[in-house]
C-alpha cells in the first residue's frame, strides 16, 4: 500500500480510537447485542448480500452468482423457505462458492469455462471504516493482509461476556497475553477488545522477539501510536514485553505471582505456548492451579490438553480466523478437548465434500459465510482448509442458554495432509509425536515434530526433529518406533512406513521443533 494511503488509514484509525476506547461495553450490553444478532441473522445475511455483493460491482461473488444464474430474489426466497443454512447448501450445490486456493492465493475463479481473475484483496469488505493493516498467520500458506476495522473489533467484544458468564469477579482476574505484535493482528486486537470491554490489561508478553524479528518502521510507529492513544483516552494498553517461546518460564513465574495474590489468573496464547508454560512450571515446581489458558491458533490435542492439566491449569479453546474474527468458543461441558460453540451470530457454517489434493479421499470441508457488516473479508460459502464435526447438541453450558446451540469440534486442516507425507499429519502421526514418543523416550508433547524438506538433489527427506533436551541413546530406535506405530495404524500408513524404511527417508535431527513466526507449533513443518 503506498505511503500516503497508509498514512490516511492510520489517521482515520487514530481518530476513531477515541470513541472506541471512551465508550466501554458492559456485559449486559454485550449479551443484548448477541441476542439481537442471533434473532436477526437471516436478515443480516440478506442485507450483507444485497449491499456488499450485489451492491458492489467489483465483488468476485457477483461473477459466481451470475454463472449459477442466481439473482438476489432467488437467495431471499431460498432463505425464507429453507432457512439460512439450507439456502447456503442449495447455493453450494449450484456452484456458488469460492475455493480455498481462490480466496487465499488468488487462483482464478473458473465457472462454466469462464475465468475471473482475483487477488486476496478483492474479497475485502468495501465499506470498512477506520482500520489498521495487519496480516493473518499464514500457517497454511502466505499470510493475508487484513484491514481490521474498529467496528469489527467492537462486534467481537460481546464474546468476552460469554467467556466470563457465571464469573462475577472476572473483571478483577489478572490476565496476560502471550501473542504477537504488529504486523500480526492477534495481539493488538486482543488488547483493544479487552480495553473496550472495560477489563484491565495486566501484562502483554510478545513471542515476536529476538534478532530475527525486524518489524517495519510503519508497524513500529503504529504500535507506539496505539499505546500512546490508549493511555491518552484512559484505557492504557501495557507495553509488550519480549518473551520468546524458549523463555516460557517467565510467563509461568508471572502466573505464579498472580495466583499468589489473587488465587486465579488467565493467559491468552497459542496452544503450544500454553504447553510450554505448563512444562516450565512443572519443571520448576510451580503449581498452576487456578490458571486458565484461553488458547487458539491450533487444535488442543489430547496430549497437549494433558500437559496443561498436569500443571493444575485449565484451558478454554477459541477458534478464530483472522479474516472474519471469532468462529468458536469453548464449551463449559465439553465432550472432548476441542469442543466449541459455533458463534453463529457472526458466521454461518456448512460442510461440503472436498477431494484432498494428491489423494483419493475426501473430507467435509468447512464453508464459511460472514453475517456482520463490519467483517474484514466478505465470505459467501468460502471453503476453508479446515474440517471437523458440526453438530447441534444439548450440553447444559451457559452459552447454550444464550442461544449458541451448535457445536464444532475435532477441527483439523486437510492441507496438512497434502505433502508426500500424506499419512503423517493426521491423527496417527499426532498420536505418535505427542504420546508414543514422549512415553517411550521422554520429553513432552512439544518436543517432537516432522519436518519435510528437499535435499540438494531435489529428493524429499523427512526428518523427525527431537529437542536436544530429550536424552536419546539410540536414534534408530526412535525411527523404528515411528515406523512400527505407522504399520499398526492403517494399511496406507503401513505402506508409507515400508517405503520410508527402504529409502532411508526418515531421519532424526537433534534440534528444537520449529514454530511459525506467530509461535504456533504444528506437527508438520515444510521447508520450501
Amino acid at each position: 500500500m503506498p505511503f500516503m494511503a497508509d498514512l490516511k488509514m492510520y489517521v482515520r484509525f487514530a481518530l476513531g480510537l477515541r470513541s472506541f476506547l471512551r465508550n466501554p461495553m458492559s456485559p449486559e450490553e454485550s449479551l443484548r447485542i448477541l441476542h439481537e444478532r442471533l434473532a436477526n441473522r437471516e436478515q443480516n445475511f440478506l442485507d450483507l448480500v444485497r449491499t456488499r455483493i450485489y451492491g458492489y460491482e467489483k465483488s468476485p461473488y457477483r461473477f459466481v452468482l451470475e454463472q449459477a444464474g442466481c439473482e438476489f430474489g432467488d437467495i431471499e426466497a431460498s432463505v425464507r423457505s429453507h432457512g439460512l443454512e439450507g439456502a447456503l447448501r442449495e447455493l453450494r450445490r449450484s456452484g456458488v462458492y469460492v475455493g480455498f486456493e481462490e480466496f487465499k492465493s488468488g487462483t482464478p475463479i473458473v465457472r462454466n469455462g469462464k475465468e475471473f481473475p482475483v487477488q486476496p484483496h478483492d474479497f475485502d469488505n468495501p465499506y470498512l471504516g477506520p482500520a489498521y493493516g495487519a496480516a493473518s498467520g499464514g500457517s497454511t500458506g502466505a499470510g493475508t493482509r487484513v484491514q481490521i476495522d474498529l467496528d469489527h473489533l467492537a462486534s467481537v467484544v460481546p464474546y468476552t461476556a460469554l467467556l466470563h458468564l457465571g464469573r462475577p469477579r472476572a473483571h478483577e482476574t489478572p490476565s496476560a497475553l502471550w501473542v504477537g505484535v504488529l504486523p500480526a493482528a492477534d495481539g493488538v486486537a486482543s488488547a483493544l477488545r479487552r480495553a473496550k470491554s472495560g477489563r484491565r490489561n495486566w501484562t502483554w508478553f510478545t513471542t515476536m522477539a529476538g534478532p530475527d524479528f525486524r518489524p517495519s518502521l510503519k508497524n513500529r510507529l503504529a504500535m507506539e501510536g496505539i499505546l500512546f492513544l490508549s493511555r491518552l483516552h484512559g484505557r492504557p494498553i501495557p507495553r509488550p514485553i519480549p518473551v520468546p517461546v524458549s523463555e516460557a518460564l517467565t510467563v509461568a513465574k508471572w502466573a505464579c505471582e498472580a495466583l499468589a495474590r489473587h488465587g486465579e489468573c488467565r493467559i491468552l496464547t497459542y496452544v503450544s505456548n500454553a504447553v510450554r508454560v505448563c512444562v516450565a512450571a512443572r519443571e520448576n515446581g510451580i503449581d498452576l492451579t487456578g490458571c486458565t489458558f484461553s488458547v487458539g491458533g491450533e487444535p488442543p490435542t489430547p496430549a497437549k490438553a494433558r500437559e496443561i492439566e498436569r500443571a493444575g491449569a485449565r484451558f478454554n479453546p477459541c477458534y478464530v480466523i483472522t479474516e472474519i474474527g471469532a468462529v468458536g468458543l469453548g464449551c463449559r461441558n465439553p465432550i472432548d478437548e476441542n469442543d466449541m460453540h459455533l458463534l453463529k451470530d457472526n458466521v454461518a457454517l456448512v460442510q461440503h465434500p472436498r477431494l484432498v489434493p494428491g489423494t483419493d479421499f475426501t473430507v467435509d470441508a468447512f464453508n464459511f459465510t460472514t453475517l456482520l457488516p463490519s467483517t474484514p473479508k466478505i465470505m459467501l460459502n468460502v471453503e476453508s482448509d479446515d474440517y471437523g464435526v458440526v453438530e447441534t447438541r444439548a450440553c447444559g453450558c451457559p452459552l447454550e442458554e444464550h442461544g449458541f446451540t451448535e457445536h464444532v469440534r475435532g477441527v483439523r486442516s486437510f492441507r496438512k495432509l497434502t505433502s508426500e507425507a500424506v499419512t503423517l499429519v493426521g491423527n496417527a502421526m499426532i498420536r505418535i509425536l505427542e504420546e508414543v514418543l514422549p512415553a517411550r523416550f521422554g520429553g513432552t508433547a512439544v518436543d517432537y515434530q516432522i519436518m519435510e524438506e528437499e535435499d540438494s538433489n531435489g529428493l524429499t527427506r523427512v526428518s523427525l526433529l527431537v529437542d536436544p533436551t530429550v536424552r536419546l541413546d539410540d536414534e534408530q530406535a526412535v525411527i523404528d518406533t515411528v515406523l512400527a506405530e505407522l504399520r499398526k495404524d492403517s494399511e496406507a500408513a503401513g505402506l508409507a512406513a515400508v517405503v520410508w524404511k527402504q529409502a532411508g527417508t526418515l531421519r532424526v535431527k537433534r534440534q528444537a521443533p520449529i514454530a511459525t513466526r506467530r509461535g504456533k507449533l504444528l506437527p508438520l513443518h515444510i521447508v520450501r
